[in-house]
């Protein structure tokens, strides 16, 4: 599922030329796919494919007001609001990120939608304001997983809706991977769970109703290099002669989707 702003007829072919140029001045584009007034922004994620795991076995977005943590650049926030979403937020550090959602903003002004650059611990906390918090590939960047979830908790209102989407391992309860250095050419990854750690921390964080509801295996088809995203992807981080492990050794990246509510 593309998320679609404006059709090709909606301007000439000489504006149409100049906005595929200004577009491609934000490469990469990680997140999507968009069409941006009959541009075909290709991005690294197909983002689709994720939000097609979870978006049947989360609660109903209807009139409900998000917050998506690490929101890159909105891709999820635009199905979000498609699924019926009041007002989503999004939050990235990521400057170049942010600039891409503001980028695809400024054509849809009126959609209540914002993504602003800044960090889960600088927000005033605790908000105690959101319906559904999403935090999608976040948690192993994080040096304190524990303390992500408390915050990402303060964030909720009583029986709000946590989405948690992370790397994991096949390990036994308390157990993950701490990656000496990078993990799948990625830097600055602390520690990835079990499952059974991943849900024993929910629990002590004190969330309830903790329920897996989408494990996968990330493939080259769902994350690869594209014109709009020219650059090594996960084809390049795998071993060249074993898929199920990283060019480092350690185990391939496998993905899981948890909800959980907040007393």
């Amino acid at each position: 599922h593309t998320v679609r702003l404006g059709t090709s007829t909606d301007c000439d072919s000489d504006t149409l030329s100049l906005l595929d140029e200004q577009l491609r001045e934000f490469i990469p584009w990680r997140k999507g796919p968009f069409s941006v007034f009959g541009i075909s922004i290709n991005s690294e994620w197909r983002s689709n494919l994720k939000w097609n795991r979870l978006q049947d076995s989360i609660g109903s977005l209807k009139d409900r007001t998000v917050l998506d943590v690490g929101s890159s650049n909105g891709y999820f926030g635009f199905r979000m609001l498609e699924a019926g979403a009041k007002l989503v937020i999004g939050i990235d550090r990521h400057i170049p990120y942010v600039a891409q959602f503001w980028a695809l903003k400024h054509f849809v002004p009126e959609l209540p939608i914002f993504v602003i650059p800044a960090q889960l611990q600088q927000l005033p906390l605790p908000l105690e304001e959101f319906d559904n918090v999403f935090s999608m590939g976040v948690l192993y960047h994080s040096r304190l997983p524990y303390a992500h979830l408390s915050q990402l908790r303060q964030c909720l209102r009583p029986g709000g809706q946590l989405i948690l989407e992370t790397l994991y391992v096949d390990e036994e309860a308390g157990n993950g991977l701490m990656p000496v250095d990078n993990y799948a050419r990625m830097p600055k990854i602390w520690f990835i769970p079990s499952i059974s750690t991943l849900l024993s921390w929910l629990d002590h964080s004190g969330y309830v109703d903790i329920e897996v509801i989408d494990e996968s295996v990330t493939t080259i088809e769902e994350q690869r290099s594209t014109g709009w995203m020219p650059f090594e992807s996960l084809r390049e981080a795998l071993d060249l002669y074993d898929e199920n492990k990283t060019i480092e050794g350690l185990p391939a990246p496998k993905r899981v989707i948890v909800t959980a509510y907040r007393r």
